[in-house]
């Protein structure tokens, strides 16, 4: 009869243990360094504003390039990511003409709180606020020469990682970005586009 025991006591022992082990691993939390990689969307407000005294009616067309993030947690519940992309070309009408275009790089910094940081959970929710700085550059005109002044704003962000296994997720994230740039046409100032987007990205989450 003990010798029954035994096994079924160290059997239990171990798989108790290895439980702990990778309920451990996959609990996201302070120490860990990610990144995020995906697809995103960036989608202006639909009122973007007016130039030249109201003459030319302003509307920034969407745009979806690669992005990617980085972050640490440096606590079980809150943490730092900084986004980043590729440049994003935007087309711009003006009275309903295409006849504007612009690049713009959006990094934006948030503090994260992560509500479910530290437990066992394999869907791991966050929110998040900060700041942005925006670098417009190749601004193209048709009728003239546009130029968009760089732009700082506030930031909001929600998300959530979906854990596969110790070091890979499924990810979704939403950003709102305050983006309003000060537009001069020909040398001469022109009034300020509010580009103030939605940027919607999708893809995978990696923790090192």
């Amino acid at each position: 009869m003990r010798k029954a025991v035994m096994p079924t006591l160290l059997v239990t022992t171990v798989a108790a243990a290895a439980m702990m082990i990778s309920s451990q691993a996959l609990a996201y939390g302070a120490g860990d360094f990610f990144t995020r990689v995906g697809v995103a969307k960036v989608a202006p407000t639909s009122d973007n504003g007016s130039l030249a005294n109201g003459a030319l009616s302003v509307d920034v067309q969407d745009e979806t390039n690669f992005a990617f993030t980085l972050g640490y947690r440096f606590h079980d519940k809150v943490g730092v990511e900084l986004l980043a992309a590729l440049p994003f070309e935007h087309d711009i009408h003006l009275n309903g003409a295409n006849i504007a275009s612009t690049k713009h790089l959006p990094p934006t910094l948030t503090l994260q709180y992560y509500p479910l940081g530290g437990t066992q959970s394999r869907v791991q929710p966050y929110v998040g606020a900060g700041i942005n700085y925006t670098f417009f550059s190749d601004e193209e005109l048709t009728i003239g020469d546009l130029e968009l002044d760089d732009s700082w704003g506030a930031a909001g962000q929600v998300g959530v990682d979906l854990l596969v296994d110790d070091h890979w997720a499924l990810n979704a994230a939403a950003w709102y970005i305050d983006i309003d740039t000060d537009a001069s046409v020909n040398g001469a100032a022109a009034g300020t586009v509010e580009i103030d987007p939605l940027v919607v990205m999708a893809g995978l989450s990696y923790r090192f």
